[in-house]
């Protein structure tokens, strides 16, 4: 189960996948690499770098990429099994574009592998320090600023020499053995917190999710920053009353058994609630950059300014686009197939034109005349 948001401009959006467990083997991995490289190397000829991220950008394209690869399409492995076979085919001095970043204990050296790129590239300090934000507040928006019951696991930014960025990661929820994929692009978003130019699908739209990005939750987000501001002292006598009116009032913040992410949490984080007293942050923005200021002590806030202040958060799931095979009526949403359509046939002339034996050319050309059918065997297109 694929789900996609594309749009033409500065693409971007996720996806959401089957949780599934285990590792590709070592032939279809060596296999993998020798068919992207060449794919790669013809993207970057025919359409630069910014083409290159662009495209990994795109759900749609991400995943068809996986597919022509050989990789099973539908799987959560796809996206750190693609990710591993770029990793290896990008060399940075031969392609000008490198990967940083990673699964789990990886994802965390993305910084210093930033730097690390950043110092062959040639890139000035102060741009070194932009990429290394840009990866830390994406992390950071779809974790803290979104709450939708995903923890990111899978952290990885594709750099070019120009400056330019993709952020591809994934985050998994257990409990319901999904996952779900995020993609950015520098070349689109603008503000990090404000309607994010990120579009989020989900195979599954929650009831609510806690969405601080949303345009509704404009004044919540000014008043959470405003009790940032006060004293620590005075936000612990907040968040006590707000607890007991979350648990006596009309409010249901406690004992959400379906989204259990969403209760209202036991305690904040006083350490970091006492730096952003210190720092004073102008604007929700700086405030989620605080360091150690979590989900936990945002939807505390968050709460507070409902509960106290009258100011409620977003509880719009931003997800738009699922696409599930036997949704021939269009539940829950119609899919896009002209766009589908447009990265599969971009995919089958990149396979035409690399350089590939003849039985492994057809291989993949295959792969995606099967993935054609299945997608127009269970549904309506828009």
């Amino acid at each position: 189960m694929i789900v996609v948001n594309i749009s033409e401009m500065g693409i971007s959006g996720s996806a959401v996948l089957p949780l599934h467990w285990g590792r590709a083997p070592h032939w279809l991995i060596d296999r993998m690499i020798r068919l992207c490289r060449p794919i790669v190397r013809l993207i970057i000829a025919e359409y630069g770098r910014r083409g290159l991220l662009a495209r990994l950008s795109d759900p749609y394209w991400f995943q068809a990429l996986g597919c022509v690869l050989g990789y099973d399409w539908h799987s959560s492995g796809v996206t750190t099994t693609v990710t591993g076979v770029l990793r290896t085919v990008l060399d940075p001095v031969e392609f000008g574009v490198a990967v940083c970043g990673g699964k789990g204990r990886r994802s965390r050296l993305t910084p210093r592998e930033v730097e690390h790129v950043g110092i062959i590239f040639g890139l000035s300090g102060s741009k070194i320090e932009g990429l290394k934000l840009a990866s830390r507040m994406s992390a950071k928006v779809d974790s803290v600023a979104l709450q939708d019951g995903y923890k990111i696991y899978h952290h990885v930014m594709v750099v070019s020499e120009d400056g330019d960025w993709a952020v591809i990661q994934q985050g998994m929820n257990t409990r319901l053995r999904l996952a779900r994929r995020y993609h950015w692009l520098s070349l689109k978003y603008g503000s990090w917190v404000e309607n994010p130019d990120r579009d989020v699908a989900a195979v599954m739209k929650h009831r609510k999710v806690l969405n601080m990005t949303d345009e509704n939750a404009d004044e919540c987000r000014k008043v959470s920053t405003d009790i940032a501001r006060m004293n620590p002292r005075r936000v612990q006598r907040l968040f006590r009353r707000a607890k007991m009116l979350a648990v006596k009032g009309p409010f249901k913040y406690v004992g959400e058994e379906e989204l259990p992410f969403l209760n209202m949490p036991e305690r904040l984080n006083w350490r970091a609630i006492e730096e952003a007293y210190q720092l004073q942050p102008g604007n929700f923005e700086d405030l989620i950059k605080i360091e150690g200021l979590g989900p936990s002590t945002v939807r505390g806030l968050a709460l507070i300014s409902d509960l106290v202040y009258g100011e409620p958060p977003s509880w719009r799931d931003p997800a738009k686009y699922a696409l599930a095979f036997g949704g021939k009526d269009g539940v829950p949403f119609p899919v896009d197939i002209q766009s589908m359509e447009k990265a599969i046939s971009f995919m089958e002339e990149a396979v035409r034109q690399v350089k590939l034996g003849g039985v492994e050319k057809e291989k993949a050309v295959n792969r995606l005349k099967r993935l054609k059918e299945r997608l127009y065997s269970g549904v309506r297109p828009l």
